[in-house]
């Protein structure tokens, strides 16, 4: 076993980064590890219930300075709906001198990051060791490095799909790939770390892992999923209400529809997805923010539609703790963006999986697993992005009838991925051998 070390976190200001990297933190503690945690100010009570290791692990509140297009206040993510987050970039930036100065005061042996390109030449100033750790999927990793790849303009030895981007899948990639400077910075970051690190496993991205390596020049190591405990061994129990209301329908009957805390529904679309999930005649539950131009998720509902499915329809604005409705017997098919927590989540429970990608990481991850591994499916549709109602209640019913086919070719291969990744000493593996390539990252910084 490798000595203790003391780790720096100061991950992209987003939940969906913040709070993968605190599972990882909570890793780290429990091998006895220490871990000063960079975050913003208002994201402290956020995240504090998740950290299981407070003695081991310090939240170190920052507060971002005052740049264009960052509205009073806003120090997250999801506090800039419905515009670029470049205003986040730019603020963390221009926060070197603080986190210099804890460098120089705490002197850590290593620090985490992913976006913010200058760490690895602070890291090297201080003689520390600087970790680029992605919690986004190997297959967006890989367009960073190769932005034109799914395009039809592969370098040598990327590892192409067999089914090619088309239609609206291919306008996001173009405009994700088209993104030069957020590609520059981040490919900065992961050519002048240290050690690259993904949050995903060879199972499920094993051959543009290797793609990876050969681009980075540099051995990268996997965590796995990095999820926290499942919720039977987690102590943690479902709200009540939740678990009543999901207790008066018939096991696996429920859908349940989330997208995440930094995705926004125009209001046309909004209202077409509350009719498809009317249409299905099915019992739904959806977490949602409000839609663009929306004070409130309520505003925006379809004229009459809260009545009409009064008795076996909610729409929840706002967070839902996922993986524990997930793990409800109620439920029977999840409806997400595929945000690579989403993913994770869907993967590991026992739900039927349909996905509305919306951002190029999503397209990507949804047509790995829609496409090659046939575990899910996935709602179509136009070049423009829009869905009918009918396509979203026609790709439900596919995998919710008994008698489909698609339905239960994506049940079984679901099953058999998931059989492999819940293996007893899999993904905690995964975490233990990264740990344990740390430790040795660090000794050998030490004796050298």
């Amino acid at each position: 076993m490798g000595s203790k070390f003391h780790a720096f976190m100061y991950p992209w200001f987003g939940f969906g980064h913040m709070i993968p990297y605190l599972h990882l933190a909570n890793k780290l503690a429990e091998k006895g590890h220490r871990v000063t945690f960079f975050l913003p100010k208002k994201a402290h009570k956020q995240l504090q219930p998740l950290n299981l290791f407070p003695d081991s692990i310090v939240f170190e509140p920052l507060t971002l300075p005052p740049v264009d297009g960052l509205p009073f206040g806003a120090e997250t993510a999801s506090d800039l709906p419905n515009s670029t987050k470049k205003p986040i970039f730019v603020a963390m930036d221009l926060l070197r001198d603080q986190i210099e100065a804890k460098v120089r005061a705490l002197k850590p042996d290593l620090i985490f990051f992913d976006f913010v390109h200058w760490v690895p030449e602070m890291a090297k100033e201080f003689g520390i060791k600087s970790v680029n750790y992605q919690i986004i999927s190997a297959a967006c990793v890989a367009m960073v490095l190769a932005p034109r790849a799914e395009l039809g303009f592969p370098p040598p030895d990327y590892p192409l799909s067999k089914v090619a981007l088309r239609g609206h899948e291919a306008n996001v990639c173009s405009l994700f790939a088209n993104s030069h400077e957020l590609f520059g910075l981040i490919t900065k970051g992961l050519k002048n770390c240290d050690v690259v690190s993904i949050r995903t496993c060879v199972e499920l991205e094993g051959k543009l892992c290797g793609f990876i390596e050969k681009e980075c020049q540099k051995k990268l190591l996997l965590t796995g999923p990095m999820l926290p405990e499942p919720q039977n061994k987690s102590g943690k129990f479902l709200e009540d209400r939740w678990n009543h209301w999901l207790n008066g329908f018939e096991p696996g009957s429920v859908v349940f529809c989330a997208f995440g805390t930094q995705f926004f529904f125009e209001k046309d679309q909004f209202q077409e997805f509350c009719l498809g999930m009317e249409l299905m005649g099915l019992p739904f539950l959806i977490s949602v923010m409000p839609p663009k131009g929306s004070p409130t998720v309520q505003e925006a509902l379809p004229k009459g539609f809260e009545e009409r499915v009064k008795k076996h329809g909610i729409v929840w604005e706002g967070w839902l703790e996922q993986p524990l409705i997930l793990s409800h017997p109620s439920v029977g098919c999840f409806v997400n963006h595929c945000g690579f927590g989403s993913m994770w989540e869907s993967l590991v429970s026992d739900c039927q999986i349909v996905f509305i990608p919306q951002l190029a990481d999503q397209v990507l991850i949804t047509r790995l697993l829609t496409e090659e591994l046939e575990v899910s499916v996935k709602v179509q549709r136009e070049d423009s992005g829009w869905f009918s109602k009918e396509d979203l209640r026609d790709t439900v019913k596919s995998v919710m009838d008994i008698d489909s086919e698609i339905g239960n070719l994506v049940k079984r291969n679901h099953k058999k991925l998931k059989e492999t990744l819940v293996s007893p000493g899999l993904l905690s593996g995964y975490a233990d051998k990264f740990v344990e390539a740390l430790e040795i990252e660090v000794n050998n910084t030490k004796f050298s």
